[in-house]
């Protein structure tokens, strides 16, 4: 990517007006992050509690970010960031407003970043999914190259900013900035005017259901959410035991601390700009992880044993290299082994299982800095990181994510049997559950193949939308199958053909041309009636009306029959 192009999309005004507003507000939120830190540390010095500020921070994404996936699915994506953000400001402002008012403890301190945490995790989905909307297709590069600038320059300014403004103005003052500096991204989004889908939506739960449904049956994802797991459960001992080492063992000033982190800034700038685009022309992904994570132990090493400041902020920066390095190729990965259409769940459950083990992990090394001390935290860490790269590569890298590198950003939707079933009434969207079978007659030669085929076919339907699939074998007539699918409703069914791609179309053809009858398969589709039936057994009398010959003459006459014409349970 050239100069020119890496700017593209601040041509794009909506972005331009989103994207300076993200870098003053992410600025404050790093610069609030270091003044909680030291307010933390003057109001109590617990070695324990400044750990706990990484968990608090980090946690609302484990609780919270699958549901806002789905809630970014199913509601208007503007609506959720005014939300998000509103929450986040109120938040930092009720932050300050106790620290005016001299309330201020750890507790508070951390439930503060609890809840303005919770607030990020609501609105990382959605954010995600409006940038793709608010920019063109050929400004989406840029879009994604100036997202992650964004969030190296607040990175880098944000920690030096709250250092001086701690010294010049207190901690209030910079809670009360970072309120305000929320408040700038609303005034950013009002222009925008979201594009409203016209196709049928989820309900929350089965956007929810069909998110797990698809990391259940997909091995690629199921690969990168570990691999998510275990980097995060491991670099989670920077962000906890950096400030320890930075107060406790150093015995930093505001000013100070905040270099620090602005150290792990730059760090992260070079390996964006200067380290990644070399070394992705010479390392796989997958051997990029893991030199990261050897340069990581030993980066922990020198953080344990480190005294001086200036070689200290080396490391810092050291390990700001390794963080980028290591979340950039396992999210490139991530959004390679994704579909389109569940993105942005699947982002919201790699984002949550990460967050999940990075709070987990800021427990544990900070369970052990409290007790054992931050050089044996930080000594164990590196210790048992690398007994962990030893361990995968005796097994021969089984959660290897090269696989990545073949696979197609853009998998091409086709249209799949069914979709033009033909109906005598046409279902509501909450109607079902939706049965559909297909009928096979299979040589006994081709039954293996046969087989191997369903077997694909099987994971196919299931990821995409089906809750139930079984294949049955008739034993009155020889080499004849039976595959039954079920799906949750009409609107899941809809959604679940318009998700099948080529790929998988030719899977399905291909088992499809194994087929041997006169005809082609038999595909019939039946639309559950419990709902009725549970009705109607309250009812005392009543018959139960069969659709009469008009109604059938009115459909074969070409005529879209709603549902209301004829329910055949209403007693």
């Amino acid at each position: 990517m050239n100069a020119s192009s890496g700017w593209r999309a601040l041509r794009n005004p909506t972005f331009s007006r989103l994207w300076f507003a993200t870098v003053i507000s992410g600025t404050c939120v790093s610069a609030h992050e270091t003044a909680a830190t030291w307010m933390l540390n003057a109001s109590s010095g617990s070695t324990f509690l400044i750990s706990l500020m990484s968990t608090a921070g980090t946690l609302p994404f484990f609780l919270f970010i699958l549901p806002a996936g789905a809630l970014a699915d199913i509601v208007e994506r503007k609506k959720v960031l005014v939300g998000a953000y509103t929450w986040s400001a109120v938040s930092a402002g009720g932050l300050a407003i106790l620290g005016w008012l001299h309330l201020l403890t750890p507790y508070v301190i951390l439930a503060a970043i609890f809840l303005i945490a919770t607030g990020f995790a609501f609105n990382a989905p959605a954010f995600s999914a409006a940038v793709t909307e608010i920019v063109s297709n050929d400004e989406l590069p840029s879009a994604s190259t100036l997202t992650g600038l964004q969030l190296n320059i607040s990175a880098i300014a944000g920690p030096a900013f709250g250092g001086v403004l701690l010294a010049l103005v207190g901690a209030n003052t910079v809670f009360t900035l970072n309120a305000v500096c929320f408040l700038l991204i609303l005034i950013a989004i009002a222009p925008w005017k979201p594009v409203t889908s016209r196709l049928p939506l989820e309900s929350f739960l089965e956007s929810v259901a069909s998110a797990i449904r698809y990391v259940r049956y997909s091995r690629p994802v199921q690969i990168i959410l570990f691999r998510n797991a275990v980097f995060s459960f491991f670099i989670s001992a920077i962000p906890a035991l950096l400030p320890v080492v930075g107060l406790k063992e150093l015995h930093l000033s505001p000013s100070n601390l905040g270099l620090l982190f602005t150290s792990m800034g730059i760090g992260s700038v070079v390996a964006a700009v200067f380290i990644l685009p070399r070394a992705r022309t010479i390392f796989s992904p997958n051997d990029l992880t893991r030199a990261a994570a050897v340069l990581g132990s030993i980066d922990s090493v020198l953080m344990a044993v480190v005294r001086d400041l200036p070689i200290l902020l080396l490391v810092a920066a050291l390990a700001g290299i390794v963080w980028t390095v290591s979340a950039a190729e396992l999210w490139v990965a991530a959004q390679r082994a994704m579909p389109g259409w569940a993105r942005g769940r699947m982002n919201a459950t790699v984002i949550m299982v990460s967050q999940g083990a990075m709070a987990l992990g800021g427990i544990l090394w900070g369970t052990l800095a409290a007790t054992a001390g931050v050089g044996s935290a930080l000594l164990g860490q590196a210790t048992l990181l690398l007994a962990v790269l030893a361990l995968t590569h005796l097994l021969g890298n089984p959660w290897s994510i090269d696989f990545t590198l073949t696979s197609n950003l853009e998998a091409v939707p086709a249209t799949v049997m069914n979709v033009g079933y033909k109906l005598l009434y046409r279902p509501q969207p909450k109607d079902g559950p939706v049965l559909v079978t297909v009928e096979f007659q299979v040589n006994s030669e081709r039954g293996p193949r046969f087989i191997e085929l369903m077997r694909e076919i099987r994971v196919i339907e299931l990821r995409s939308g089906a809750y139930s699939w079984q294949l049955f074998e008739d034993p009155t007539r020889l080499n004849t199958f039976r595959m039954e699918m079920m799906v949750p409703s009409w609107t899941q069914y809809l959604l679940q053909q318009d998700r099948m791609t080529k790929a998988d179309r030719e899977i399905i053809d291909a088992a499809s041309s194994l087929h041997v009858g006169p005809d082609p398969p038999e595909v019939r589709m039946y639309l559950g009636v419990n709902k009725e039936l549970l009705s109607y057994r309250r009812r005392s009398e009543g018959k139960l009306p069969v659709p009469n010959a008009t109604t059938e003459n009115a459909v074969d006459q070409g005529e879209r029959a709603d549902r209301s014409a004829f329910k055949p349970f209403t007693g």
